[in-house]
């Protein structure tokens, strides 16, 4: 009995060991694991500090603190203290689409930016939960000075700039890159 409980505490030591070797590795290597598919695969991506911004990137950006606070309380982030972001939100990732001077049409069925309509892109009247979802207004809406829409087509259930509008562009921090990218059910 003694040795099944050595063996097993060996085992625990080594796991253990393990994870804090992976948790510091993708602290180092600033990798995210993205289990939400909203903007892209679930997967691990790369943040890198933001140099320059193109309409269509792939972008970590940390959400104001009046659109994290509304995202924590119904579930839609995680808390995570240690992210650099205001609130404590989890960083998210979202194409950034609509650049300052853009126009983005919002309607219930599509969203269109600069005249392009997105495929999968019409807006839920609910959320996975069955809870009712707030929108920005219908109807074309200009990209101010400083500002930028951000999205993600990939899942109906994306919560993104057709619910919550512009985020300022100082909120986009990081450019996102995939590293390994799976498909969830």
């Amino acid at each position: 009995m003694n040795h099944h409980l050595y063996r097993l505490g060996i085992f625990g030591a080594i796991l253990l060991a393990a994870l804090t070797a992976t948790v510091m590795l993708f602290a180092r290597l600033n990798l995210r694991v993205a289990l939400s598919d909203s903007a892209t695969p679930a997967g691990v991506y790369r943040f890198r500090p933001l140099t320059r911004l193109a309409r269509g990137d792939l972008v970590g950006a940390c959400l104001p603190q009046r659109i994290a606070a509304v995202a924590l309380s119904r579930g839609y982030l995680h808390d995570s203290p240690y992210s650099g972001c205001a609130g404590g939100g989890a960083p998210v990732g979202k194409l950034a689409l609509a650049l300052p001077g853009d126009t983005v049409e919002i309607e219930s069925s599509f969203v269109a930016v600069n005249g392009h309509r997105f495929a999968n892109s019409a807006t839920a009247t609910h959320d996975s939960a069955g809870r009712t979802l707030a929108h920005v207004p219908w109807g074309v809406h200009q990209v101010g000075p400083g500002e930028c829409w951000l999205f993600g087509f990939n899942n109906v259930h994306s919560w993104d700039a057709r619910y919550y509008g512009s985020v300022p562009l100082s909120a986009i921090r990081w450019s996102a890159a995939p590293i390994l990218t799976w498909r969830t059910p």
